[in-house]
């Protein structure tokens, strides 16, 4: 079972824990672009590798969504419908949330959170009061209240890719989520199903991080992120070496590079050392059957750093 270590961050109060083994940061080696590490008992980086750098953030922007939203303190049993406002027009993403479906504003912080379901995240802004417009205003207030300079929000689901920030920034903000406790019990569910009442029908989401599943791991709190401008991105507060830590990696190449980062910082937390290459195994495709050939894929197209693909840009 999945244990919620306390946090020196306001309102909580930290048990003793154990130094972290000296760190050698020549033997990290990451593919993610943009890097924190930060040692979040004692507020300092343990890494950081093109921090300051502003990048596009994708649905790591539910994060701050989610404390807009919880801000406000509208009624979380209150009933919001989806309509064609919050219709991904941006980049034709796909949901499961159709015309018409009501949940509740609990249930939609949830799926924003934990499957970083887009039209959840569009309608908690969409029925905030003042609408969209009031709410990005919101979050870019809160930005600056945090100390987020580099940080600037368009809208509440991170499909517009004029939301940007930047990996110091970001480990701030996930400093500041982590005291609201909905944040850190939603974003780390590893499935949850909703029912809709007009139709009946019970629909099942999954976690979209991996590692929440991972007896390995112990996260506190996790957001991931996907659109073709930020790349593979995902920010975590874990604990490692019994020491609770804030992992921010923006920009990864691939859909395992930001897991294999993760694990890679997880070692060397843990041991000092880099992660030999056997510990962690990428998903292999299968050979074709004899008699077959599979044509070779062309190099994916690259646009300012980022892949070209945007399959699916929810994380």
């Amino acid at each position: 079972m999945k244990r919620l270590l306390p946090i020196v961050f306001a309102g909580f109060l930290a048990t003793p824990a154990l130094a972290a083994p000296s760190l050698d940061v020549a033997k990290l080696k990451l593919m993610s672009a943009n890097v924190v590490v930060l040692d979040a008992e004692e507020g300092t980086a343990l890494y950081a590798k093109a921090a300051d750098e502003v990048t596009p953030i994708a649905s790591l922007t539910k994060l701050m969504t989610a404390m807009v939203v919880l801000d406000a303190k509208q009624p979380l049993d209150e009933q919001l419908e989806v309509d064609m406002d919050d219709f991904d027009y941006i980049k034709g993403s796909r949901s499961r949330l159709r015309m018409g479906v009501t949940l509740s504003r609990e249930e939609m912080l949830r799926l924003a959170l934990m499957s970083s379901e887009n039209r959840a995240a569009s309608s908690l802004g969409r029925h905030y009061p003042g609408g969209q417009l009031a709410f990005v205003a919101a979050m870019n207030d809160k930005a600056d209240q945090l100390g987020m300079k580099n940080t600037h929000y368009d809208d509440a689901t991170g499909l517009s890719p004029k939301n940007v920030s930047t990996a110091n920034d970001l480990a701030k903000l996930v400093r500041a989520a982590a005291e609201y406790p909905l944040i850190r019990s939603f974003s780390t569910t590893p499935a949850h199903s909703v029912e809709v009442s007009s139709t009946g029908q019970t629909l099942g989401f999954n976690n979209s991080n991996s590692l929440v599943k991972s007896g390995a791991w112990d996260i506190q709190l996790q957001k991931t992120g996907y659109i073709r401008e930020a790349g593979r991105c995902v920010v975590m507060l874990a604990t490692i070496a019994s020491r609770p830590m804030v992992i921010v990696l923006l920009d990864s190449i691939g859909k395992l590079t930001r897991v294999a980062d993760a694990q890679r910082v997880k070692h060397w937390i843990e041991t000092g050392e880099a992660l030999p290459a056997a510990m962690f195994k990428p998903v292999v495709q299968k050979a074709p059957a004899k008699g077959k050939t599979r044509a070779k894929a062309p190099p994916p197209k690259r646009v300012q750093g980022k892949i070209a693909a945007n399959r699916n840009p929810r994380g």
